[in-house]
């Protein structure tokens, strides 16, 4: 049975606190494993939430501060450990590759697992897979950092009324999905277009054009709201959002379900966040995210 959902495995920003590790994220799509910005303590908070390293089939790393990828080393070297037995594909900022090599590379290990490495170091495509496009977009960060998008392949639903009319049934469901007509009826006669589903993942950054690209029409968009809107100055000056830009973004983009993290610690209390991102405007899905949380892409409509 396919499974799409998150995974929330840390939520702090720079400093982690009791309750709020440092930044992790897995994306459940399928069969496959995503696995964003694996900061300080990720290894445990995987242990902590029932994720294992053969889950992982990519890692994502928005930017080279260590509240998002100080993780990478003991990340890296579980994956070997664990001999896990599929390829793992690292995407990062090609700018941080120093950091990149230095986090691989930290202490001594066996590697017994093909990880290929496949730096980012424009807007585009990054990698297609039958069950998604994976695509990157700058924001605007004091470092190099960018933001991720998965889109699913348009497809087609099949409609059991008209399918029923026309007297097609068992194998030639599957022959005229195939083929695209059987005798005088067309796949269009007994099907309607169903839209891939959208998932971003937008960190570390000040409004820019990167959000909103990203952000633009997804079933789910995981953002970061390190502020509260009273510090939005604070905010423009170290490169990052408040609940309420956040919120307004997904608004603008049509986003079906919006998960915050990534707060500040001089914060206590997280439900200030959904107040201010209802009070700018969004209606959708909203969590905001508590480590170890698991969060369901939406169902298509």
């Amino acid at each position: 049975m396919s499974v799409r959902e998150l995974v929330v495995l840390g939520t702090a920003s720079q400093v982690p606190t009791r309750h709020r590790n440092h930044n992790g994220y897995l994306l459940r799509w399928d069969g496959e494993g995503i696995l964003f910005d694996p900061g300080e303590g990720t290894q445990r908070q995987m242990l902590r939430a029932g994720v294992a390293a053969h889950d992982l089939n990519r890692i994502c790393v928005t930017h080279f501060h260590g509240d998002h990828s100080l993780g990478l080393a003991g990340v890296i070297q579980r994956i070997n450990l664990d001999q896990v037995p599929h390829e793992v594909t690292a995407h990062y900022p090609r700018s941080g590759k120093r950091y990149f090599d230095r986090l691989r590379h930290a202490t001594a290990y066996r590697e017994t697992v093909e990880l290929t490495e496949a730096p980012v170091h424009t807007d585009g495509v990054l990698a297609k897979t039958p069950a998604y496009t994976l695509e990157a977009r700058l924001l605007s960060h004091p470092v190099e950092s960018y933001g991720y998008r998965l889109t699913e392949p348009d497809g087609r639903r099949m409609l059991p009324a008209r399918l029923a009319a026309h007297g097609i049934k068992g194998p030639d469901v599957g022959r005229i999905q195939r083929e695209g007509r059987l005798g005088g009826v067309s796949l269009d006669d007994v099907s309607e277009a169903r839209r891939g589903q959208r998932f971003a993942f937008v960190m570390d950054t000040r409004l820019c054009d990167g959000v909103h690209a990203l952000a633009e029409g997804c079933d789910m968009l995981v953002i970061e709201s390190t502020f509260l809107d009273e510090d939005e100055r604070l905010a423009v000056e170290h490169g990052h959002l408040t609940a309420g830009q956040a919120a307004a973004a997904a608004r603008e983009a049509g986003v079906r379900h919006l998960v915050l993290t990534h707060f500040s610690q001089r914060y206590t209390d997280p439900a200030e966040f959904e107040r201010q991102a209802r009070a700018a405007g969004f209606e959708g899905e909203l969590t905001v995210a508590h480590d170890l949380v698991r969060v369901p892409v939406p169902k298509r409509r």
